[in-house]
Order: C-alpha cells, then sequence, then structure tokens
C-alpha cells in the first residue's frame, strides 16, 4: 500500500516538473530583462549593451563603441525604432556599418 501511494507521488510530481518545463518561454521575457522587453540594436553606449556585440566579444558589457550596431539592449516592447540615437534610430535586427 505504501509502495503504491509512492509511486503515485513521484508520478504525479515528475508530470509537474515535466509540464513545467514545456511552457514556452520567450527569450527576451527574462526576470532580468523586467517582462515585456525587446532586443534593440544599436541604442547602446560602449560597454553598456545587454548582449551581441559582434566578434571578438563575449557579451553583456563589451560593446567597443556607443551605438554599435551588432549590440543590443533591452528596451520596452513596442518603443525600439522611436529610439533616435546621434547614429540614426534604434533597429529590431542587427545594424550593418555602424
Amino acid at each position: 500500500m505504501k509502495t503504491q501511494a509512492l509511486i503515485s507521488a513521484g508520478a504525479v510530481l515528475a508530470f509537474g516538473a515535466t509540464a513545467a518545463m514545456a511552457q514556452p518561454q520567450q527569450p527576451d521575457q527574462t526576470p532580468a530583462a523586467g517582462g515585456e522587453k525587446e532586443r534593440c540594436y544599436g541604442v547602446s553606449r560602449a560597454g553598456q549593451n545587454d548582449c551581441a556585440a559582434g566578434p571578438g566579444t563575449s557579451c553583456q558589457g563589451t560593446s567597443t563603441r556607443d551605438w554599435q550596431g551588432n549590440a543590443w539592449k533591452y528596451v520596452a516592447r513596442g518603443t525600439c525604432v522611436a529610439i533616435q540615437t546621434p547614429a540614426g534610430p534604434g533597429s529590431l535586427t542587427p545594424i550593418a556599418n555602424r
């Protein structure tokens, strides 16, 4: 009787863990990003990017120049292309030649 109860409890726990892992994750909705955020390229100052700063860089804080086109920063969803920098507007995709 105890064995059956333990097996049932284990099955319930395993199902719950599997269901939690199966929830779709949106990569730009991380706790660190604060929820409804999107990646915006070309809007960060040197060393202030959230990630993706091109060859020779590792990630966060590694952009080498202001408004670097292949470095992104998290911004509120829907605001990226409205952000104006001295080099031009933000972009939802990497900006070549910036």
